[in-house]
């Protein structure tokens, strides 16, 4: 089925690759990105139609007389049925109704008729790009892939934005080159059998959210288990995170209820008011097969270590390069203790959990029930009553907002409850960040708004879908540091799948004042113990987070130190190593570094080896 490289023993977790139509021209360009250790999947006439990275797990090709599909990722349909699929295939826009049928995380790509389909997923977690090389129209998984291709630097203005805190929707998903098109999550890209012309079009749209909970959470839970079962149905050993919280132990269960053995891992917080280490032992009380591992609270990674040594190839600015060491240290233990796959419980603060932001519409169509909850949210999270009405009263499109966002870059931090019930936190810079930055920033946000439509009209749902997308941008790429590292990681509450089956129900029984995580809780009855769904709330990494600031404050000294963003003109190099110096300082504790520090990480890492960005 595939044409190995001669080199062909790449390691599971990291499956990235360049898709090329049938074509001569296609064909000489594909041979330029084979490399040593590369892989080649053919077309039925033997020119390259993949070529990349992927263990032989992680794909699935089937070619019949007229079509060929591809399933890179995890993914459990049978090689027989998605043959059967193959030769029934008349036209791509039938791969919607597959790509929407399957479990798992995957990438779907097809081929018929001279052209070819590149999909990801709904979640951002798996991207598509493309670009034009020599006049061939070439897809990939990521997005530096492309851009090394042609030879490009990252475009200026687009790290000018992804200093803003946050970058908001669309601008997050734009990739680093301007030359490279990002091909939305809920879109394909189709490249035309003329080897060069492109079109996206639209695979996925959320689910109405108006199933009663009741009705959901069978749903829920067949889609978890169908999600945590892709990747445990073939034995052998896992391991997963318990920190004692319902998204964690939620997993743990189900992978217990698999063919895999189970190790499970806690890491007890410095914090001693952290609890996660007491409810992560009453949920082994109930697992009596599973391996629990009880990690030494001193020994784990602060916020912001080892900075300066990261040398991970990503294909964007990522904050995840704050907690990366906390996040890969216990791997090689496990994986010692025969894991093949880590299975994390992160996406459940994002799919079991909502935006209040629904309120605001429900008010007007649910005012008494909206009322009500709105006065528990108020004393949850202390809106003041001022606030609460003005942000309930602005009716203000998406487009508009993000307009009015470019006008305030500078202003104070948004207040809680407008960041809660509006369309989202509105983005800002701070004083390290230069006039030019400010410019650039301020010109995408407007080019942006004039053409803008928001992922729903409803701000919650639009809210939802956007803290899942900025959020698997993240994972995305630890799970490249994590397959690089030796332990290939999976978030099965990221599936398609499962924030579908959580997206469709009622918000007003998704989230309340009241009650945590009500989802979860009522799609996990009778597999996770009533005594492990009583938790009710989980645990914050802020003392990590300040020890972090202060104890590696020389490296991020050092890394302000000759600053690739100073050089651009982006941020004022003398102000972030005044703050450097003093890391209690009330203008950290007001601001955000954490956008500034992923940018800076990521031109140092493409600095090895590359040429200086070139100025706009």
């Amino acid at each position: 089925m595939s044409e190995l490289h001669e080199s062909a023993g790449t390691g599971p977790g990291d499956a990235h690759f360049t898709v090329f139509t049938d074509r001569a021209d296609a064909a000489a360009v594909a041979r330029s990105f084979a490399r040593p250790g590369s892989r080649t999947l053919a077309h039925a006439s033997g020119r390259p139609w993949l070529v990349g990275h992927w263990h032989d797990d992680e794909l699935l090709a089937v070619h019949t007389d007229g079509a060929c599909l591809a399933v890179v990722g995890c993914c459990p349909i049978d090689p027989d049925e998605l043959r059967r699929r193959a030769a029934r295939l008349r036209d791509l826009a039938e791969l919607d109704a597959l790509a929407r049928s399957l479990p798992g995380s995957f990438h779907l790509v097809g081929a018929l008729d001279g052209r070819v389909r590149v999909q990801g997923t709904a979640s951002g977690l798996r991207l598509v790009f493309h670009t034009e090389i020599d006049g061939v129209r070439v897809a990939a998984t990521r997005a530096d892939t492309l851009a090394t291709a042609l030879g490009l630097e990252p475009d200026v203005r687009e790290l000018a934005v992804r200093l803003l805190w946050p970058a908001p929707y669309p601008l997050f998903e734009t990739s680093m080159w301007r030359d490279v098109t990002a091909v939305p999550p809920q879109d394909a890209v189709v490249i035309g059998a003329d080897g060069r012309t492109a079109r996206h079009t639209r695979w996925w749209t959320p689910p109405e959210p108006v199933r009663p909970l009741a009705r959901a959470a069978p749903l829920i839970r067949t889609a978890l288990e169908e999600a945590v079962g892709a990747r445990t149905r073939q034995g052998g050993v896992v391991s997963c995170d318990l920190s004692g919280g319902l998204d964690s132990t939620s997993v743990c269960f189900l992978a217990d209820r698999s063919p895999a053995r189970v190790v499970a891992g806690t890491w007890p917080g410095r914090d001693p008011a952290d609890t996660d280490l007491h409810w992560a032992e009453r949920a082994i009380g109930h697992l009596p097969d599973v391996e629990h591992v009880v990690w030494d609270a001193d020994a784990s990674p602060l916020v912001y270590e080892d900075l300066l040594g990261i040398d991970d190839l990503l294909d964007e600015p990522t904050i995840g390069v704050m907690d990366r060491s906390r996040v890969l240290h216990h791997l090689p233990g496990l994986a010692a203790r025969g894991s093949r796959l880590h299975l994390t419980g992160i996406g459940g603060d994002h799919v079991a959990w909502c935006s209040e932001a629904y309120y605001h519409r429900m008010l007007r169509r649910q005012p008494l029930l909206a009322l009500r909850r709105l006065r528990g949210f108020r004393a949850l999270w202390q809106w003041p009553l001022g606030g609460t009405v003005r942000t309930l009263a602005d009716s203000r499109p998406y487009g508009r907002w993000l307009a009015d966002s470019a006008r305030h870059l500078r202003a104070p931090a948004p207040s809680s409850v407008a960041s809660g019930l509006g369309w989202g936190m509105a983005p800002r810079l701070f004083d390290w960040m230069t006039p030019e930055a400010e410019r650039m920033a301020r010109r995408a946000l407007l080019d942006a708004a004039a053409t803008v439509s928001p992922l729903h009209p409803d701000r919650g749902l639009h809210s939802d879908l956007e803290q899942i997308r900025s959020c698997t941008r993240v994972i995305r790429q630890w799970d490249r540091m994590a397959a690089r590292a030796g332990l290939p990681m999976a978030s099965p509450f990221f599936d398609d799948r499962v924030i579908e089956a959580c997206l469709a129900v009622r918000p007003a029984e998704r989230v309340s004042p009241w009650r945590y995580k009500p989802v979860l809780s009522a799609a996990m009855r009778g597999i996770v113990p009533e005594e492990c769904l009583r938790r009710s709330n989980k645990a914050t990494a802020a003392m990590d987070a300040a020890n972090g600031l202060r104890e590696h404050r020389g490296d991020l000294l050092a890394l302000w130190d000759g600053s690739r963003l100073a050089e651009l003109g982006l941020v004022d190099g003398a102000k972030l190593r005044h703050l450097a110096r003093r890391p209690a300082s009330r203008g950290l504790s007001e601001a955000v570094l954490y956008s500034t520090i992923a940018a800076e990480v990521w031109l140092r890492g493409l600095a090895r080896g590359r040429t200086r960005v070139p100025q706009p």
